[in-house]
């Protein structure tokens, strides 16, 4: 990535009772949706709180827009910053969704309140209800919208969708799109929900155990990985360059998923092996394989 960076991280690790997490080498671009995907426990959330640095890593270095804190960081940069955890906090629990953001109001200075009730009444979130007394998914569109009427230049979500119906789910993304065509504004997504990653992500960040795996531009993952049954000996097709799996499949036919890129296409001009049919991965399945070991050709460092 050549792009300015909105958060670099340098060797960040976090050592935990269960497993360490890190040490992690990434970088954040400004003006882009980049989204954590790895299943629940293998780190992500960690990794946000790294980036907010409530949680503070035991090794390694982070830093915003260039700049690193030895200490808290600065209340500007805070105030830029906003941050949907998992599980919401506790702090707000006995107030209603308007005394809520009036708190708010007061933390960001670029608090728009016109947004924040346009949001509320798309999301039919009730104003008068406590927020501890709000179903799962009220309690999630009200935090949705309170972090967009803050305008930030920094979005953190971490598992933006948990608990939303498909209808609240489509809304959300809808305007998470709206805010990235209309704001200067960077978006951390920590997810495990492919469908978010199809609709907004520029980038991946595959986490798995603890570690990243890699980063990718997600549309350099479509297409590269293709299913086939071809006339063959499965011994043979095993061996070929880019071939990930081989199986026998019926008397004749050899099942195989390969990497469909030039050397495979050489092969098959050089060898002549007849392709009975086809299908082109989907990206779970590429993300799959991708954690088997089977790595992106255009990873990007």
């Amino acid at each position: 990535m050549t792009e300015k960076m909105a958060i670099e991280l340098r060797g960040a690790l976090k050592q935990r009772r269960r497993r360490s997490i890190g040490p992690i080498d990434l970088n954040i671009p400004q003006g882009y949706i980049v989204a954590l995907v790895g299943t629940n426990g293998s780190g992500k959330s960690t990794m946000m709180n790294m980036m907010l640095k409530t949680i503070k890593p035991d090794q390694g270095t982070i830093r915003w827009y260039g700049e690193s804190y030895s200490g808290e960081l600065p209340l500007i940069l805070r105030q830029s910053i906003g941050y949907v955890p998992e599980i919401p906090t506790l702090e707000e629990n006995r107030l209603t969704a308007d005394v809520a953001a009036r708190f708010r109001s007061h933390w960001y200075p670029n608090w728009d309140e016109a947004r924040f009730n346009e949001l509320m009444d798309k999301f039919h979130v009730p104003r008068n209800e406590r927020l501890n007394r709000m179903s799962k998914g009220e309690r999630r569109k009200f935090e949705i919208a309170a972090v967009l009427a803050s305008r930030p230049k920094l979005l953190l979500l971490d598992e933006p969708s948990s608990g939303l119906d498909p209808f609240a789910w489509g809304d959300m993304i809808d305007e998470l799109q709206a805010c990235m065509e209309n704001e200067e504004v960077t978006i951390v997504l920590s997810t495990h929900i492919v469908d978010e990653v199809k609709r907004l992500a520029d980038y991946i960040v595959l986490v798995n155990e603890g570690q990243v795996l890699g980063v990718a531009e997600k549309d350099s993952l479509y297409g590269t990985w293709k299913e086939l049954w071809v006339q063959g000996v499965p011994e043979v097709l095993s061996k070929v360059s880019g071939v990930a799996k081989c199986q026998p499949d019926g008397p004749t036919l050899t099942r195989i998923i390969v990497r469909d890129n030039e050397q495979w296409t050489n092969y098959l001009a050089a060898t002549g092996t007849q392709i009975v049919k086809s299908r082109t991965l989907e990206l779970e399945e590429i993300l799959r394989l991708w954690i088997e070991g089977h790595e992106p050709e255009q990873l990007i460092v």
